[in-house]
């Protein structure tokens, strides 16, 4: 089995001498998870972020997914997320020992993700449907971590600068941080959130229809689950009047399917652009095609229509 090098490059880059010695033990960790489950292994997906995935075949021949990542709290709240959603609109956790940062699930077959199958805006109403499938209320004294400390990269951002922004426009993240603050303050309803519910995230089962793969697991308001969503699958070169006409009919169709006003979710998806930048700077990976994202959403967090 060979590593992926782009892997190996980004988990050594995110986890440092930490990732270097999973790296390291990584071959004897895929050993004993083959052992232990009894697995035939196949060659790892493509496209893998932070985390090596292994197709499966168990012994009654089901097919599996082998997840392994550096152990961190991450993969903790996906196996908890995974837990909380019971197979429902995600995919079943069939066995873990995430303090380690193994994870064993069903694999959705065919699997292909949904803009491959789907038009923008059947997409984007099967994504609502898929979310209001997933949320569920907090359970009492639950360990998800909430949607404030996600925000805390603001805080890091002005501490790594004396107070500054940084190569960030600080008139952007002076709006981030009150909007985020505004719309925390301001929520009604907390549950359990995907927290990244892109495009590559859905992937239609023969058997079970569109499921989500990759939780993150968090807690916090509804309102921040479309801003994935929304920042994914943009034609490459557009121009911004083209960007802005797909993001204003995402957002009516997330308003209607989901309820609440589009300003609302168009704020919630500014937020989200400019911490998904700032987790990017972060990780030293290229940050800024994504605020000019975030710029486009908080013009049409000025001018959605306040649909209750």
């Amino acid at each position: 089995m060979q590593i992926p090098k782009s892997l190996s490059e980004r988990v050594e880059r995110v986890h440092g001498e930490q990732g270097r010695k999973w790296l390291e033990k990584l071959p004897a960790l895929v050993n004993e998870c083959r052992k232990r489950w009894s697995l035939k292994l196949g060659q790892p997906f493509a496209n893998l972020s932070y985390n090596l995935a292994l197709p499966a075949i168990g012994l009654d021949e089901a097919e599996l997914v082998l997840k392994l990542g550096v152990p961190c709290p991450e993969l903790l709240t996906e196996a908890a997320a995974l837990g909380v959603f019971r197979g429902v609109g995600a995919v079943r956790l069939l066995d873990h020992e995430a303090p380690r940062g193994i994870l064993l699930m069903e694999r959705v077959v065919p699997g292909a993700p949904i803009h491959k199958l789907q038009s923008e805006p059947e997409a984007t109403r099967t994504a609502a449907k898929l979310m209001r499938e997933l949320w569920r209320s907090a359970p009492a004294n639950h360990a998800f971590p909430s949607l404030a400390i996600w925000f805390q990269a603001f805080a890091r951002l002005r501490k790594n600068f004396a107070g500054g922004c940084g190569p960030f426009p600080a008139k952007l993240i002076d709006k981030a941080e009150r909007t985020f603050a505004e719309l925390n303050a301001s929520t009604v309803r907390n549950v359990i959130l995907h927290g990244d519910l892109h495009h590559a995230n859905m992937l239609f089962s023969a058997n079970r229809g569109w499921l989500a793969i990759d939780p993150k697991g968090i807690c916090g308001d509804p309102g921040y689950e479309v801003g994935p969503f929304m920042l994914n699958q943009l034609p490459a070169g557009a121009s911004e009047s083209a960007t802005m006409e797909i993001l204003k009919q995402r957002l009516a169709i997330f308003s209607e399917e989901l309820g609440g006003s589009q300003r609302r979710l168009a704020q919630w998806s500014f937020c989200h652009a400019v911490l998904s930048a700032l987790w990017d700077f972060e990780e030293s990976a290229e940050w800024r095609p994504t605020m000019k994202l975030a710029l486009i959403l908080e013009q049409l967090s000025r001018v959605s229509k306040q649909r209750l």
